[in-house]
């Protein structure tokens, strides 16, 4: 975790305000240490981002997950406006 927060420029804390919002649960390693993914890595990101521009961090969650699904959904949208060109 002290790298993961080291890496974004946050403290552990706000790390686990992330993963207590659901934004972000990292795997556990077998000696109990928070394994975060690039994805994970790159959503608490966006989350630093927001709430440097002082939005709430609940809000901040929320926002990422809404910026994410509607990713997914342009994404699902245009393979099926464009088979074949993956």
């Amino acid at each position: 975790m002290g790298t993961a927060a080291e890496m974004l420029g946050v403290t552990p804390t706000f790390l686990r305000t992330l993963g207590a919002a659901k934004l972000i649960e990292p795997l556990r390693s077998s000696g109990g240490h928070r394994r975060y993914s690039r994805y994970q890595l790159r959503l608490a990101a966006r989350a630093r981002e927001l709430v440097d521009q002082g939005t709430p961090v609940e809000a901040a969650c929320r926002i990422i997950v809404l910026e994410d699904q509607l990713a997914e959904a342009l994404r699902i949208n245009n393979a099926r406006d464009h088979p074949g060109e993956h």
